[in-house]
């Protein structure tokens, strides 16, 4: 093996320590003091990497290393170092500390790249703390919206606040940095976030596709009154409608969905929240997705279906706003093959699969062709502190990751 394990382990125990919460997790909200530390020491790491650095006016940490022929489009790899609330020690970290590896490793065979290659890690994938998330990535491939620097975290703090506080001033006039054509490939290592790895016992996976996530926010408006004197059928509570939506939303998926589609109901907010007062006000989060296309589409609709139909027989009042949507992404078969060539040269067999989270690579898929492995996680726990992956697994995606971008960057 060509990855040197001790400095990786080093940087992956390292970054945990940042934001830590509890024996094993992790809080590194995007833009926070907590992930502007963990920048500026994943920064450093990219320096002796032998990348040349820079932070854009999206709040991603960029390296590059120039190769030998700098009209070439460049390989890019990467993933992101921010968390959730309540994250665990891998998400993210793995593909950001693994593609620099890859770099370090590089430089210490004396390869200098035909290509250039640079490292990135994107900016608030997670979406955690602005309830909108792909920011960096979205921000150099030209789309983020309108209102993105407007938006606000739960302590009313907006994006270009928090933004400022990090240390960029927001230039989303930089948008699109990259344009199709400029980046070869994109690649990143991820865990897997599920459990499909470990069933299989194999450590490590090649991923076809990811599929195509919609993020919608449901505001359900009754009339608030006394949980003590209003009659059963006089009520209008819109607690009540967002739970038979929940409900009917959940059995809509697992009698019509096709196996590889999920739905969730995330995020609840209720207002006034008293005990004793008839909900008025309730806001939620649909997260909908399938690697199938027609098969969401169809799904989705009768997911509006049933918003309607509960609220007119509740007489609420309601309305949905669109957070996110994206078309499943397939991963490019020459990338794939070069993947299952060296994986085969590696010995370890890999399995195909899909992604049922979305990555940085889903949105990078629309200006570059782009490949991902990914590595086993217990019990595929993820987005929790409870998330763990052998220190040996790790080391062989990272070992995969290495022998495909160099073919690539030598390409």
């Amino acid at each position: 093996m060509k990855i040197n394990r001790k400095r990786f382990q080093e940087h992956i125990e390292t970054l945990a320590k940042i934001g830590k919460i509890g024996e094993t997790g992790v809080c590194r909200l995007a833009h926070s003091k907590e992930d502007r530390e963990a920048v500026d020491v994943v920064r450093l790491w990219m320096e002796e990497a032998g990348l040349d650095t820079h932070i854009d006016g999206f709040g991603n940490l960029v390296g590059r290393v120039e190769g030998k022929e700098k009209d070439k489009p460049i390989l890019m790899l990467g993933s992101h170092i921010d968390s959730q609330p309540y994250g665990g020690r891998f998400d993210g970290t793995l593909g950001a500390l693994g593609a620099i590896e890859v770099v370090h490793t590089m430089k210490e065979e004396g390869i200098t790249p035909n290509r250039s290659i640079e490292v990135i890690c994107f900016a608030d994938e997670e979406g955690s703390r602005f309830n909108k998330g792909v920011f960096g990535v979205r921000g150099i491939i030209g789309q983020l919206e309108e209102g993105e620097l407007e938006r606000k975290d739960k302590n009313g703090v907006t994006r270009l606040e928090a933004l400022r506080e990090f240390g960029v001033e927001p230039d989303l006039s930089q948008s699109p940095v990259y344009k199709p054509g400029d980046i070869e490939a994109f690649l990143e290592l991820h865990i897997e976030q599920g459990p499909v790895l470990e069933s299989q016992n194999k450590p490590v996976g090649i991923v076809s596709a990811i599929s195509g996530p919609i993020w919608l926010t449901v505001t359900l408006e009754g009339f608030a009154g006394h949980a003590g004197s209003v009659p059963m059928n006089l009520r209008q509570d819109a607690f009540l409608g967002a739970s038979i939506i929940t409900k009917e939303f959940n059995e809509l998926i697992l009698n019509e969905g096709t196996p590889n589609t999920v739905g969730t109901v995330g995020s609840v907010q209720t207002f006034p929240n008293s005990r004793n007062i008839i909900p008025e006000k309730v806001e939620f989060t649909i997260d909908l997705r399938d690697i199938d296309l027609d098969a969401r589409t169809k799904l989705e609709k009768k997911l509006y279906e049933i918003i309607e139909r509960t609220s007119k027989e509740h007489n609420l009042e309601y309305s949905i706003s669109e957070d996110t949507r994206s078309d499943p992404r397939y991963c490019a078969d020459w990338i794939k093959d070069i993947m299952k060539k060296e994986d085969e040269q590696l010995g370890y067999d890999s399995p195909t699969l899909m992604s049922g989270p979305f990555h940085d690579a889903l949105f990078m898929s629309y200006i570059s062709d782009y490949g991902m492995i990914f590595v086993r996680c217990e019990k595929g726990i993820s987005h929790n502190p409870l998330e763990y992956a052998e220190m040996e697994d790790m080391l062989k995606g990272v070992e995969l990751l290495y022998h495909t971008a160099l073919k690539i960057a030598q390409s």
